[in-house]
């Protein structure tokens, strides 16, 4: 590490007011609701802020709450239960209110501490090593406590450097976090798309009534104008029922105990915990020679149908297909087509899952066939084709760029938080920042 670099006691950095360090408040049940900010617990910090379905704490109380609730440039710390995920609050992250499972580190002195470059300090090896040597154990789970925290030490080089550092490492997660949204937003648009042409059959009901569905005249002269009954219920007349085995092979994994990583050629082993991580850090190792049809590819789409169910795009890598988990390809539908039909009898699967008297609950074969799918006509399917295909294959490919950028960055953290002097201009003319 370079001579430039300062070691600074944690204690005094807060006696001196250049540094805050809390935690979260102790929220009783009754005092949270469904509408307000909402109450960050460790579970909502992965790769940024996942708030959906979160817990909130209502406006009207954060008299109780004090200085516990987020400021852009915060950084987060998960410090009970999953210890050490981070994340960074950045000016346009909604407001939120720090639960006990998080503590939060605050730069007070913009001219002493980059709150950026704390950020990836703390994502680096120097912090990593000091919480790993203080972290105790509670009955349940693993933790870092504020006292913890506090008898630190925090490295810094001249404001000049960590500036540069933050804004070469900061353009990398920008860009990520852009193409998240920018994904997130393509799934909702396909989502929708599907849903309305072929679950609640817009298009045809506005041609039915007489109104104008919307669309260019040679593809709404494809639509039926009327309905029939079918056992599904109402659906465009002429449109066809299929079981979902019938749209698309559900391929069940391996059980790849037997095909042990021991030849020098491994693939990582998708998991269900694979599966819901997006990646396969960590993951069990198999030989790469298994079968081509069960190795696993950016855009395949997995299911786990047992255990916690969900389907998903994988964007983690090649890897070994792990029973528990379909692969689902079709040789006559497209790819969105049985993807977002598959999801749309998710909550039904999961609902069968459960009720299953096991320890995992599962589904079976048969609940594929009772699944029903409607299926248009060859021509329909394939003007909807031109506008979902390219959909979904944007929202996919957008994630495996951001899990590229982010092997850089995380290649490039430990280089620059050392001090190397030589590499600024390489790496801002390599990643074009």
């Amino acid at each position: 590490m370079g001579s430039e670099f300062e070691e600074y006691r944690v204690q005094d950095l807060i006696a001196q007011g250049k540094l805050a360090i809390g935690d979260g408040y102790r929220a009783k049940n009754n005092e949270l609701a469904r509408v307000g900010l909402p109450f960050a617990r460790a579970g909502n910090i992965n790769d940024g802020f996942h708030f959906d379905d979160c817990d909130c704490f209502p406006e009207v109380d954060l008299s109780r709450v004090g200085d516990k609730i987020s400021q852009p440039g915060d950084v987060v710390f998960t410090s009970k239960g999953t210890v050490g995920r981070f994340a960074f609050v950045r000016s346009d992250t909604p407001r939120f209110v720090y639960s006990p499972q998080l503590c939060y580190w605050r730069a007070l002195d913009a001219e002493l501490i980059d709150s950026r470059y704390l950020f990836y300090w703390m994502c680096g090896p120097d912090f990593l090593g000091q919480y790993k040597g203080v972290a105790g154990q509670t009955d349940m789970a693993e933790y870092v406590s504020l006292a913890d925290q506090r008898s630190m030490r925090l490295t810094l080089p001249p404001i000049d450097r960590q500036r540069a550092v933050a804004r070469i490492l900061g353009a990398l997660d920008d860009k990520i976090e852009s193409n998240r949204r920018m994904s997130q937003a393509l799934e909702s648009m396909a989502r929708a798309l599907f849903k309305s042409w072929f679950v609640d059959f817009d298009p045809v009901r506005a041609k039915a009534e007489g109104r104008d569905p919307g669309l260019p005249g040679p593809l709404a002269d494809l639509l039926p104008d009327s309905f029939e009954d079918s056992e599904a219920g109402e659906v465009p007349k002429g449109w066809r029922l299929f079981g979902l085995d019938e749209i698309a092979d559900f391929l069940n994994g391996l059980a790849l105990q037997r095909f042990p990583a021991n030849d020098g050629r491994t693939l990582p082993v998708i998991k269900i915990a694979q599966l819901h991580a997006g990646n396969t850090e960590g993951a069990d190792e198999a030989s790469a020679g298994i079968p081509s049809d069960y190795v696993v590819q950016d855009g395949d789409v997995l299911f786990s149908w047992s255990g916690s169910l969900s389907v998903e795009l994988w964007c983690g890598g090649p890897g070994a297909l792990n029973q528990h988990l379909f692969k689902v390809t079709s040789r006559l539908f497209p790819k969105w087509f049985y993807y977002h039909w598959t999801r749309q009898h998710l909550v039904d699967f999961s609902e069968i899952a459960a009720g299953k008297a096991t320890t995992m609950g599962h589904i079976q074969r048969h609940h594929l066939s009772d699944a029903k799918v409607v299926v248009p006509a060859a021509a329909v399917l394939e003007a909807v084709d031109s506008v979902c295909g390219p959909i979904t294959e944007a929202s996919w490919r957008i994630r495996v760029q951001s899990r590229d950028l982010a092997g850089i960055r995380d290649s490039l953290l430990p280089v620059l938080l050392a001090g190397s002097t030589d590499v600024d201009s390489t790496i801002e003319s390599a990643v074009g920042l």
